[in-house]
């Protein structure tokens, strides 16, 4: 288990537009009440929030997870990143992964999922990433939808229509994922741009709190609980309480506050004139 980041009650961005974004946040982790090592790491460090849920055995798994998120901490303190560093990040931590201690015959490998602060044709956007069947989530006005579709069995299984959404939270090879970080393959995130909205809410989350909670579950916590903190603690909470049979990480991340950058000197001096000959 790797923790990289505090929460933050606020933290403001400037990008480079003249934009200026205030955030806050908040991450916990739990081992559950199954499970005797936490192989589960996450950042928690603007402009990256990215949770990684590590498999393999015990060291390996802990040991790729942590690979993870050191290296997408690594862009810690900028104002934004793109998908290129992303990509970059993952790549070394693959590297890192191979010369590490712990790892087996089969190698190491972890999910990754998060969200990092982007811009998209200059515009501020969220980059959702994810490999393998953590997830993001969005919540706006009491709305909430999953960003990130699941690397798995069940959802292909889903996606064939040969079992429903419900079927596949109980199905037996609900923990099989179809891609990893790791296991000697090239990590190839699947990538989603969304515009950075004031009073918007991300979750990013392990399968953990996923396999005790439903979507219902997960909107009636983050709706109830105004502060990111408190949020996170009750989804924890109430995933330790449902059973808590996997580690369990979560990150909630809100945007307080988005300023548009200032108008230049004379930008609406044509219009203030069409209004006064009108």
């Amino acid at each position: 288990m790797t923790q990289i980041g505090n929460g933050n009650a606020r933290h403001r961005i400037a990008l480079p537009d003249g934009t200026e974004i205030t955030l806050a946040w908040a991450a916990i982790t739990d081992t559950g009440l199954r499970r005797e090592v936490n192989e589960d790491s996450y950042v928690a460090q603007a402009p990256v929030f990215a949770v990684a849920d590590g498999m393999g055995g015990h060291a390996a798994g802990d040991f790729a997870s942590a690979a993870v998120v050191t290296r997408l901490a690594e862009h810690g303190g900028k104002p934004v990143i793109g998908t290129a560093e992303i990509d970059a990040s993952l790549h070394r931590a693959v590297q890192d992964m191979g010369r590490g201690a712990g790892v087996t015959d089969e190698g190491s490998g972890t999910t990754v999922t998060g969200a990092a602060l982007g811009l998209i044709s200059g515009e501020p956007a969220w980059i959702v990433f994810n490999i393998g069947d953590s997830r993001v989530y969005r919540l706006v006005g009491g709305v909430l939808e999953q960003l990130t579709v699941d690397h798995s069995i069940v959802q292909e299984l889903v996606d064939a229509g040969q079992i429903t959404r419900e079927e596949a939270d109980t199905h037996p090879h609900s923990n099989v994922i179809t891609r990893a970080v790791g296991f000697h393959e090239a990590p190839i995130p699947d990538y989603r741009a969304i515009a950075v909205e004031e009073g918007m809410r991300l979750l990013v989350c392990s399968d953990g709190l996923t396999k005790e909670l439903t979507s219902y579950g997960i909107r009636h916590f983050l709706v109830a609980n105004p502060k990111a903190e408190k949020a996170a603690t009750q989804l924890v909470d109430a995933a330790l309480g449902n059973g808590g049979r996997d580690n369990v990480t979560v990150v909630v991340i809100d945007v307080v506050e988005v300023v548009p950058p200032p108008s230049e000197p004379g930008e609406h001096d044509d219009d203030a004139g069409e209004t006064a000959r009108a």
